[in-house]
């Protein structure tokens, strides 16, 4: 977790070492996370960084930020968003926020114990989920947001998180035991 003492050295310190280590918190799950929207890892990684410098330019504010954590994944969505409807305004499309998610599950200890079959049933069944119930699936379990957190980004109710992410589990569940 970010200390406060952490952005108290880049907000009033312009320490561009604990920006960095900050950069370097953040910066694969944020990439990760833009997959989500996008189909181009390219431009979601210049997405992140663009939300990184106007951070740093900004840092005087930084203590305004209440949860660092969710405005930085709000502000990557909505940069993705704005990506996409600069790049669609001639057509109207849905938006899929999980077509180019790619779920993928750390490397730890305990998960080296789990055997390659069941990883791949794990993975099948993520992948059966319907869109945005995996999408919170990986909020939560992957990347370890909060249901409010995940409200928060995803601009949903704190209930339609948490019925999503209960789908998502009974639907995992049914589809491991009957692999």
């Amino acid at each position: 977790m970010i200390t406060h003492e952490l952005i108290h050295r880049i907000q009033f310190n312009d320490d561009e070492s604990a920006f960095n280590e900050l950069y370097k918190h953040y910066v694969v799950k944020l990439c990760q996370f833009t997959y989500s929207f996008l189909d181009d890892r390219e431009v979601g990684e210049e997405i992140v960084n663009d939300v990184f410098l106007k951070i740093w330019i900004g840092r005087k504010k930084l203590d305004s930020i209440k949860n660092l954590q969710v405005y930085l994944y709000v502000a990557v969505k909505n940069a993705c968003l704005n990506h996409l409807r600069s790049i669609s305004s001639k057509r109207t499309r849905e938006i899929n926020v999980t077509a180019a998610y790619y779920f993928q599950l750390s490397v730890d200890p305990a998960q080296l114990l789990i055997s390659k079959e069941l990883k791949n049933k794990v993975l099948n069944a993520v992948n059966e989920l319907p869109p945005r119930c995996r999408l919170i699936f990986k909020m939560v379990k992957e990347d370890d947001l909060s249901c409010n957190e995940v409200a928060a980004i995803l601009d949903l109710s704190n209930k339609t998180v948490f019925a999503q992410l209960t789908i998502a589990l009974k639907k995992l569940d049914q589809a491991l035991r009957t692999q």
